[in-house]
């Protein structure tokens, strides 16, 4: 048991020293009012599916290729989607043609109802003046009520041509919905990272096609103490330095403070234990800078993310906003 013991105790020195040095370290190059952490570039990821299910026509665009919004990445087999929309298109000019020799029925009805009108009011004064006989009148009162009804069918006939029209036009309108999600595209501005089909693979609906990394929301997660995040706001400005390139200095602005705590005690009852609470924050480099950097934008690079403490400390001059070509940073 004493070997074991003493591996033990050797372990437990060896870890204070580190834990010593690391703080030492830590105040040694920290700035009064400032505080900082490792972390690595982030991106938010898009995992881009089809709504249908069908075979990989073609795939425009290539793992690292830029996209915009609404650029089409895959196309989907719509060979019978376009049978059908041009079956549809027929379907429509048929229920038209239908609805023209409607409205001629009408019309002519129309005529018809004006003439035995016209013969049952000459019908009735001629047998009021007893120069025709009562079947006359019957008779031009029966061709009356059989235009009157005549005309009333070639209207509803009208009404369901016109309804077979918007029918056939709803039909061609959902076509042209499946024809144009068979186009699948970028639903934002970024970058291809993962091309996940290739040309006649067959997908099921909700099959994923392409992740796209939004280069234009990139950020640092950062993992501080309770003490430090009492002293944040949002919106605060914070510096990222990346290991590839520590010569530069990138400005940020604080976009997340966690309400709960990553690391808690089974129990927080003192001040120091408090104190060892780890919250997790995100700290965004602007969009407007990102767009003219984009094609140099890179995830998984590792850096150190800087915050204030205190609102009214200048920014030393190691984290004065420094970036390549000298572009203007507009923040001091």
């Amino acid at each position: 048991m004493k070997p074991l013991r003493y591996l033990m105790l050797v372990f437990f020195v060896a870890a204070l020293a580190v834990i010593g040095w690391l703080l030492l370290w830590q105040n040694s190059d920290q700035p009064e009012g400032f505080s900082f952490s490792n972390g690595r570039i982030e991106a938010e990821q898009v995992t881009i599916a089809s709504k249908q299910a069908g075979r990989i026509a073609q795939v425009l665009v290539k793992e690292g290729d830029q996209v915009k919004a609404g650029d089409v990445l895959v196309r989907l087999d719509n060979q019978q989607l376009l049978a059908k929309r041009s079956e549809a298109m027929a379907m429509i000019t048929q229920a038209e043609l239908a609805a023209e020799e409607a409205d001629a029925a009408i019309s002519q009805r129309q005529s018809l109802l004006k003439q035995a009108d016209a013969d049952l009011k000459r019908a009735r004064s001629m047998y009021r003046k007893k120069v025709a006989p009562k079947e006359k009148l019957e008779l031009a009162q029966t061709q009356y009520d059989s235009a009157v009804a005549t005309l009333r069918l070639a209207e509803a006939t009208k009404k369901r041509t016109l309804a077979s029209v918007d029918a056939a036009r709803a039909g061609l309108a959902q076509l042209e919905t499946l024809l144009d999600d068979t186009e699948i595209r970028a639903p934002r501005n970024g970058r291809v990272q993962y091309k996940l089909v290739n040309a006649g693979e067959v997908i099921a609906a909700g099959g994923h096609v392409v992740t796209l990394l939004d280069t234009s929301d990139v950020y640092m997660e950062l993992f501080l103490t309770a003490d430090i995040i009492g002293q944040l706001r949002m919106q605060d400005e914070a510096r990222i330095i990346l290991d590839p390139a520590p010569e530069y200095v990138i400005p940020a602005r604080i976009s997340f403070i966690a309400a709960d705590a990553q690391f808690t005690p089974k129990q927080v009852e003192t001040r120091e234990a408090r104190a060892d609470l780890i919250f997790r924050i995100k700290i965004n480099i602007d969009e407007q800078l990102l767009a003219q950097y984009q094609d140099v934008v890179k995830t998984g690079v590792r850096g150190i993310g800087w915050v204030r403490t205190d609102a009214q400390a200048p920014w030393p001059q190691s984290l004065q906003v420094k970036l390549p070509a000298g572009e203007p940073s507009g923040q001091q």
